[in-house]
């Protein structure tokens, strides 16, 4: 059963100051207004104008205008979220909004020491479902952490189990005001597409999908942590910079798993499954001394150096859009 606001609001227990991530809409608003009034005085609000759309203007304007009626201190930050070539724009405006939040709450005037987002248990199926329409494997069905470290703050969503609709419904009671997004409604993005044509599909055929799913997501988020420490055991034996010899002695499973690893880990890249298999076929043909691999991975290349496996960035100023959130 996903929970109701109220539930949810009342477990929730970070370590205060509270930064609560608010764009102004109907998610952040709810989580905003009950957090100040369940902690006053311990609160701020963070607001990222992404400067993609005509209205952002007014967002801030209306974000500002709710704050001061809150009397809730309001830290803004402008950000260029265009996506780059190759990368796409939900992914870098979510870069570019991390990003601005950690700076927010890292420089701000206030000691912050969690940052709270209003996602909830029907943003939680949409990235569900976007991940399986991709083929992704078990980071991406892991879907979204109910909490997290980053840049040495806290981060949560208190609001996993709380459906859209009852978040809604809560606000409503309260007459908070909000905005709404006119991009939310752009069919032209697939997850706009799911929420408006899947989600009521599965709501009509399975009435408890929001929390089966996120089940499902959880038993893929454990099988996950599971391979991450084989992944951590396996390359601390065969080194930092991977040993290749090493590497060919691994299983197939177990040398993609620990390739993805290091990728990650040392160089925050996440490859393709073609240049996955691809690294995975190079690494298993360098018998000889002669033998070299200049494969690209996400922004730079996979090369020999010797004995050993190294990755390297020819731009090492450009952003790389595999930086992810969880």
């Amino acid at each position: 059963m996903t929970r109701s606001f109220e539930q949810a609001i009342a477990v929730f227990a970070p370590a205060l100051p509270l930064a609560v991530a608010y764009s102004g809409g109907a998610d952040s608003t709810a989580l905003l207004l009950a957090c100040v009034r369940k902690w006053p005085g311990q609160v701020v609000a963070v607001h990222v104008h992404h400067g993609l759309q005509a209205a952002g203007d007014d967002f801030e304007h209306h974000c500002r205008r709710v704050c001061a009626e809150l009397q809730v201190p309001l830290m803004v930050q402008k950000v260029d979220a265009r996506h780059a070539p190759g990368q796409s724009p939900e992914a870098a405006a979510r870069l570019a909004r991390y990003q601005a939040i950690d700076a927010l709450a890292l420089h701000g005037q206030a000691a912050i020491q969690t940052i709270a987002i209003a996602q909830h248990a029907d943003d939680q199926v949409e990235t569900l479902l976007l991940a399986l329409s991709r083929g992704a494997g078990l980071p991406g069905l892991s879907a979204m952490a109910a909490q997290w470290q980053r840049a040495g703050l806290s981060y949560c969503r208190p609001l996993l189990e709380v459906s859209s609709a009852a978040i809604r419904d809560w606000l409503q009671a309260q007459g908070a005001a909000f905005i709404e997004d006119p991009s939310n409604g752009d069919e032209r993005f697939t997850r706009n597409r799911i929420r408006a044509r899947l989600l009521p599909a599965l709501q009509a055929c399975f009435p408890q999908f929001r929390a089966t799913f996120a089940r499902s997501s959880r038993h893929a988020a454990q099988a996950q942590a599971l391979l991450q420490e084989v992944a951590a055991e396996d390359l601390a034996r065969i080194g930092a910079l991977p040993d290749i010899k090493a590497l060919q002695g691994l299983s197939q499973a177990r040398l993609a798993n620990v390739l993805r690893h290091w990728l990650l880990q040392a160089h925050q890249v996440t490859p393709t499954s073609a240049q996955l298999d691809a690294l995975m076929v190079q690494v298993a043909a360098c018998r000889t001394r002669g033998h070299q691999v200049h494969l690209k991975v996400g922004l730079g290349f996979c090369v020999r150096r010797g004995k050993v496996l190294d990755w390297y960035n020819p731009h090492p100023l450009q952003p790389s859009p595999n930086l992810s959130c969880p």
